[in-house]
């Protein structure tokens, strides 16, 4: 187990990383906060977070902290801009924007900077449940997964769902991709990393099967796994509310802290 003394540094401070550095701010048993990294919100956090804790924007700013662990909440973009350089250099990342592990390539290399760095990649459940579950029927044997993605239209709006819906027009919940976790992760960043996370606790990104519907009566964004395995059926679904940016539930920064205190938990649930 890490040493309770253990510190995290947090790459973005948007609707995530606001919750997830106040949760470890107010907890003396949840790992430091070693610092905060940004692009666009630095005075933001400047005026927000305690004197003591430093906000950077540089990759090599944060290397010079050397944090046990650094939890990203920024996107996918910024976890690829990251996270090979961290690996390598022997910390760990905890990573929220997982759907850049759908991306080829990635998933292999990022897996062997952090054994050569002897780190590790954690992938927190995020805005799911049941994920242990679904790793206890992947171990018996998995024969299907699906997820399904429900959220209300606006969350759908500057994705791929805006060249098939007229997400305005809608009156009634419409599913308007099925394909790949893959594929899904691939084609909405911003929207689709739960699909990456299902994928890479079952059945794999190929194999896992994804829906996203559009909603108009949805009040925040469900997630559905269901699965099939040699022990039997598994059915989770997880109804939460849409953060400050609603393409995002307001529990994903909560599973993020819930994940990084564990590390340093005496009982670990």
């Amino acid at each position: 187990m890490k040493k309770p003394e253990m510190t995290v540094a947090v790459i973005g401070y948007g609707a995530i990383g606001r919750v997830l550095a106040s949760e470890l701010l107010a907890d003396a048993h949840a790992p430091g906060l070693a610092g905060v990294l940004v692009r666009s919100a630095r005075d933001e956090a400047r005026s927000n977070l305690p004197a003591d804790v430093p906000v950077l924007t540089s990759i090599e700013e944060l290397l010079v902290l050397a944090p046990d662990i650094v939890a990203e909440c920024a996107g996918q973009e910024a976890l690829v801009h990251f996270a090979p350089t961290l690996l390598s250099a022997g910390i760990d990342v905890m990573a929220i924007s997982t759907g850049a592990l759908a991306r080829p390539g990635i998933l292999d290399d990022w897996v062997a900077r952090a054994k050569t760095g002897r780190a590790q990649l954690f992938v927190p459940a995020g805005a799911i449940a049941g994920l242990d579950g679904l790793g206890a029927h992947r171990l018996a044997g998995l024969s299907s997964v699906t997820y399904t993605s429900i959220k209300p239209p606006i969350a759908w709006q500057g994705t791929p769902a805006e060249n098939m819906l007229t997400l305005e027009a809608i009156h009634e919940r419409t599913v308007f991709f099925e394909g790949s976790a893959r594929e899904a992760a691939v084609s909405y960043p911003k929207n689709a990393n739960l699909a990456a996370t299902v994928a890479l606790a079952g059945i794999g990104l190929d194999e896992t099967a994804v829906r996203l519907v559009a909603d108009p009566a949805a009040t925040g964004n469900t997630g559905v796994i269901e699965a099939e395995s040699a022990i039997g059926s598994l059915r989770i679904e997880m109804a939460g509310k849409a953060s400050a940016n609603p393409k995002t539930s307001a529990s994903t920064a909560y599973s993020l802290a819930y994940s990084l205190k564990n590390l340093t938990s005496t009982m670990v649930i």
